[in-house]
């Protein structure tokens, strides 16, 4: 299968188009399938199961059906739209071809419709989901009426899309086309079909190595990235971080306006942190723009947040505006989320974290972000790891993420994309033995139903068991919670 050129369109003639997604059912495509049907296109697409976000989608009369088997692809759909998890021999895809029709990303018609918008590219190896949550919640509760696409579930947004106004309705850019969040994933230069007027570089760290090879191959294609946002003159932004980003690679000779933000205090944006009391500021110029208390522990959601403000900021709101919004934050699934507890055999509780994290620094703040703000009596680490390349790319990296857990217990590595050859050259085990290397408690146990057993039968009074990976680990932090609510059958 190979990608065909765009349909020559615009905006306005999405008119009454037909377009077919190829697994409708994720976060990315079902919001962008609801931005293009409020533009007056009309979607249909097809998943492998139905769930709570294809139910919703029916019932904003975008057809779904269930049978993947080209039966509902015809000559007069003007392109199919696929998922990066969508295979290239994939059944839907080879009808298209067959029929002529346009094969497009879902990178390449978020894109499209970025680049009629006033589009916000929240981009970095770490952190997008957070930031542009809680760029959306803060000109939301202001009075704003952004359309977004994010990669998580918030229930303080509204879930993981929203359409909004066409046209930007108040603040500095009042009369501009409507604005449009979402993040920019570097994984397959993806990011590269992205029209961004204001972006964002949160940081830039090696992962993707099954693809990049390097990480001086990462650091050009966020330049590569950063090079879509236009002139200064047209209104062009690029916020990146003054540390951890490589900045001095990433923006010279870029047409628009940079600035940076950072701990540092030569940054554009000196953020100040305090991690006693979870209380951030942001200077600029030496004069306080604004300061607040967050809810979300860690110094990497202290960037986050002030990150989301200065884009907001940039926006046309008011400092002052956004005070209550930072301070009331409280999170979304699977970022440092508090899932509840369940009762340990001494009589005790012990209380159950949900995290998304599965790149070494991701772990390693998380860990000390619930070390320092929730003071357990011990931190057990339930790590999943994500990708056999990426484990091994980062074997060693990863056993030196560990060292606030009291003790981590690794489950089967969940596979997406690796080769079967890919699959025998690490193994958990690996990773197990580098931790025990490091002087650490960690196990192997396998099966999921065997960690959720070890778990209920070990916890103590006081113990904060943190759930950690991009796959289906989190099943256990709800089997564990779930469980403990489950009324006794004596």
């Amino acid at each position: 299968m190979t990608p065909l050129q765009m349909p020559d369109l615009s905006i306005e003639t999405l008119q009454g188009k037909r377009f077919h997604f190829v697994g409708i059912g994720g976060c990315g495509m079902s919001g962008l399938a609801r931005l293009m049907a409020k533009h007056g296109a009309q979607i249909q697409g097809t998943d492998n199961v139905e769930s709570l976000v294809t139910k919703g989608l029916s019932q904003e009369s975008i057809s779904v059906s269930y049978c993947q088997d080209g039966s509902t692809i015809t000559g007069d759909i003007e392109a199919i739209v696929h998922s990066a998890a969508i295979p290239p021999e994939h059944i839907e895809i080879s009808k298209g071809d067959e029929l002529g029709i346009p094969v497009i990303t879902y990178a390449q018609m978020l894109g499209f419709v970025q680049a009629n918008s006033t589009g916000v590219c929240i981009a970095g190896t770490h952190g997008k989901s957070t930031t542009v949550s809680m760029l959306c919640a803060i000109l939301l509760e202001s009075g704003f009426d952004p359309s977004f696409i994010v990669g998580a579930h918030c229930n303080q947004i509204g879930g993981s899309s929203r359409v909004g106004a066409k046209t930007i309705m108040n603040g500095t850019l009042e009369g501009n086309a409507g604005i449009l969040i979402s993040e920019s994933c570097e994984f397959n230069r993806s990011f590269h079909d992205h029209f961004p007027k204001l972006g964002l570089i949160n940081n830039i760290e090696e992962d993707h190595l099954d693809y990049y090879h390097s990480l001086d191959a990462i650091i050009e294609s966020f330049r590569g990235f950063a090079k879509r946002i236009p002139h200064e003159k047209d209104g062009g932004y690029l916020l990146i971080a003054h540390d951890e980003a490589h900045r001095h690679t990433v923006t010279p000779g870029l047409e628009c306006k940079v600035e940076t933000f950072g701990f540092h205090p030569e940054a554009d944006y000196q953020i100040i942190f305090d991690p006693s009391v979870q209380r951030v500021g942001i200077l600029r110029d030496g004069m306080w723009t604004i300061q607040w208390t967050n809810s979300m522990p860690g110094s990497h959601n202290a960037l986050n947040a002030a990150a989301a403000a200065i884009l907001a900021s940039k926006l046309g709101l008011d400092w002052e505006l956004m005070l209550e919004s930072l301070e009331q934050f409280t999170g979304l699934d699977r970022r440092l989320q508090n899932l509840g507890t369940f009762p340990c055999k001494d009589g005790g509780a012990a209380t159950v974290f949900d995290d998304y994290g599965h790149h070494p620094t991701e772990i390693e703040m998380t860990l000390k972000a619930l070390r320092s703000s929730e003071l357990p009596k011990r931190l057990i680490c339930v790590f999943q790891p994500h990708q056999h390349s990426r484990t091994r790319f980062l074997l060693d990296q990863f056993a030196q993420s560990f060292s606030s857990a009291d003790e981590i217990i690794v489950p089967h590595i969940y596979f997406v994309r690796d080769s079967e050859a890919e699959q025998q050259r690490v193994s958990a085990q690996d990773l197990v033995d580098k931790l025990d290397a490091q002087g650490l408690d960690a196990k192997h146990i396998n099966n999921f139903d065997d960690i959720v057993l070890h778990l209920q039968e070990n916890a103590l009074d006081g113990d904060l068991i943190v759930i950690m990976g991009a796959g289906p680990v989190t099943s256990i932090a709800h089997a564990l919670v779930d469980n403990a609510k489950m009324p006794s059958s004596k």
